[in-house]
């Protein structure tokens, strides 16, 4: 159960419109290594992890809608104030003509959001070492991002995310050695 508290996990400020800006965060929205898929694949997978490691899954993945929410709110700031023209400018003609500023499951390049980037193998190590992957991926796409911004505002939000996306692969990393001592104990008797 999920205690909702109206406010964000980190505070988001954008410094101008910019839907460029915005173009490039709804790889973090909708696409293979954002946010969606990563909540919607440790939540899978919590069902065939150990129990040692299972709240740890439940945790990350509630925490992952958190910054789905926080990744929507930027984009809806960074265009919410375009003009169709400027949409277009962007790149972002035909996703205006398909939803307006309506937000929409896709990756930056316009391809819809699609159950393959969920993994589960059903082998608890393996889905880890998959989560530790997804979180550096996740990781990397940041930094990429705040790259291409000279929002400082912005930026200050997508540093928080990239931090928490390295917490979040240390955290996996530290299951994937407890159930590997587990492992090794059992073998031992």
């Amino acid at each position: 159960m999920w205690y909702y508290e109206k406010k964000l996990q980190y505070p988001v400020r954008v410094s101008t419109c910019n839907p460029m800006l915005a173009k490039f965060l709804i790889e973090q929205y909708g696409g293979a290594d954002g946010e969606l898929a990563a909540a919607l694949r440790y939540m899978n997978q919590r069902y065939t992890i150990p129990d040692k490691v299972v709240g740890l899954l439940t945790d990350i993945a509630t925490e992952e809608f958190s910054h789905l929410e926080m990744i929507a709110t930027m984009i809806y700031k960074l265009t919410k104030d375009a003009t169709p023209e400027m949409l277009k400018e962007a790149g972002l003609g035909d996703y205006y003509v398909n939803h307006d500023r309506a937000l929409f499951y896709q990756n930056a390049a316009g391809a819809p959001f699609t159950a393959t980037y969920i993994q589960a193998k059903g082998d608890p190590i393996a889905d880890l070492y998959e989560d530790i992957a997804a979180e550096e991926k996740a990781r990397a796409t940041y930094q990429w991002i705040i790259d291409l911004s000279d929002d400082t505002d912005l930026n200050d939000s997508l540093k928080f995310l990239r931090e928490r996306e390295i917490v979040h692969s240390q955290r996996f990393r530290e299951a994937v050695e407890i159930l590997k001592e587990d492992q090794n104990q059992k073998k031992v008797f």
